[in-house]
């Protein structure tokens, strides 16, 4: 049973693979990518300006705790001019008490001195770095979409296109069925001149009539033949007729001139 399990765990995966991975466009990932890039990028320059905010806020206390410093110096020294040797002692524990806080200070302010350079300098870099990621992105992007354009151009010229595969099958079932129709309907005239189907129209005519038909065309023809003979045999009569007419009546001519008749006296 684990077995099976297992089996069918392995075939799920790789029927969701194989969804996943049609599904996927490369375009979409990397602008993803690029989009959680800049949203990194923006935290870093967010931190720069909180450790910023932070420094700057400590250079103000140092300030004014410096201040108050030179301050109370100058009071504990005006007290130990006038006497006061007690007010200057006061004076001056203060002041100590001040430089305490403003030492600490001080040491916190290196140290957000230093993590902000190094926010700084990591976030130059890191806009540096999805610079390049930008200007490959769009590169890639290019690259594939004419890839794309090229292999769906491919696939139309060789046929193996899903919209072309369509058309073709289209065509086929078309050119299936006009040769159908052409073979269904020299059949019915095969069937028709053969007599083996009636033409319930009764413009077909059976083989008697045609043949009738057909020698009848034919003594029409034989008619017409004789009478163009008859024609040209008559004509050519005449002609001969008037021809030998001619012949004989200048024979006859001479004979007379050659032989005179005188009537007696």
């Amino acid at each position: 049973m684990s077995g099976v399990m297992k089996r069918m765990g392995m075939i799920f995966r790789a029927k969701a693979n194989k969804a996943l991975d049609r599904a996927e466009d490369p375009r979409e990932t990397l602008d993803y990518s690029y989009q959680k890039q800049l949203e990194l990028l923006q935290k870093v320059r967010r931190g720069v300006a909180d450790v910023a905010t932070s420094r700057k806020r400590l250079e103000l206390q140092l300030n004014q705790l410096q201040n108050q410093s030179a301050k109370l110096e100058d009071q504990g020294r005006k007290a130990l001019a006038l006497g006061r040797e007690d007010l200057a002692r006061e004076a001056l524990s203060r002041r100590a008490a001040l430089q305490q806080q403003v030492g600490d200070l001080q040491v916190q302010h290196q140290t957000l001195q230093g993590e902000e350079e190094k926010l700084t300098l990591a976030s130059q870099r890191l806009q540096a770095k999805v610079d390049a990621f930008r200007t490959r992105k769009e590169t890639i992007k290019a690259t594939y979409t004419a890839a794309q354009a090229q292999t769906r151009i491919a696939e139309s010229f060789s046929g193996i296109s899903e919209e072309m595969s369509d058309v073709g099958l289209a065509i086929q079932r078309a050119e299936d069925k006009t040769a159908q129709l052409q073979a269904r309907a020299g059949a019915i005239d095969e069937l028709l001149a053969s007599g083996a189907l009636d033409d319930q129209s009764g413009l077909a005519k059976d083989d008697i009539q045609a043949e009738l038909d057909r020698l009848s065309g034919g003594t029409d023809v034989e008619l017409e033949l004789q009478r163009m003979k008859a024609e040209l045999a008559g004509g050519s009569s005449a002609q001969q007729q008037a021809i030998e007419g001619g012949a004989g009546g200048a024979q006859q001519a001479p004979q007379s001139q050659s032989h005179p008749r005188f009537d007696k006296q």
